[in-house]
């Protein structure tokens, strides 16, 4: 597994260089949406992360495997980075480049990530009133939710924004009554 740190120093350079083409031809929301496309066909397809990153394949496929996948799919500029990240032997950070530019574009929205652990899926209200409560806290115009289910959590949410991290669920709630009770 690569160091999270070197991961970012590789990544950043690429995010930040498609961010400044993005903003130069007013695609900055257009490229957001293919960097969501990109990492939700990776998320669920771990074996074409695999192969791309592979040092046994070569570029010539790697290209052939990305056209295939996304030509069509995203914008010339998004397509131009992925073959570029291929010439240059770093498309095994292919993950980060793009969580790197999301992380990029909700800073120039103004706009916080806030992931939210649930036992069960939040009702659109649910979600809408973990929006506003995050929106209070952090002060952000808008609040964009990652929400994750976990059935150990019994009922109840976790949120973490950033280093925050406000636990509203069962299982957290039983812990500190056992930590009370176990220093009495």
């Amino acid at each position: 597994m690569r160091n999270s740190s070197a991961s970012t120093e590789i990544s950043e350079p690429y995010a930040e260089a498609l961010m400044s083409a993005a903003q130069s031809q007013n695609l900055v929301e257009q490229i957001g949406e293919d960097a969501n496309a990109i990492l939700g066909v990776l998320a669920e397809s771990p074996e074409l992360l695999q192969v791309l990153s592979s040092p046994v394949v070569e570029s010539a496929k790697k290209k052939a495997i990305l056209q295939q996948v996304f030509h069509n799919q995203i914008h010339p500029y998004t397509f131009n980075i992925l073959l570029l990240l291929v010439d240059r032997r770093r498309i095994s950070f292919i993950t980060t480049v793009f969580e790197q530019y999301q992380a990029l574009l909700r800073k120039l929205n103004q706009t916080v990530l806030a992931e939210v652990i649930s036992a069960v899926a939040l009702s659109d209200e649910q979600q809408q009133a973990v929006r506003e409560k995050v929106k209070a806290l952090s002060g952000a115009r808008e609040v964009e939710l990652k929400v994750v289910i976990d059935r150990d959590l019994i009922g109840g949410v976790i949120i973490k924004v950033g280093s925050q991290t406000v636990d509203a669920s069962l299982k957290g709630q039983l812990r500190r009554i056992g930590l009370r009770l176990s220093a009495s």
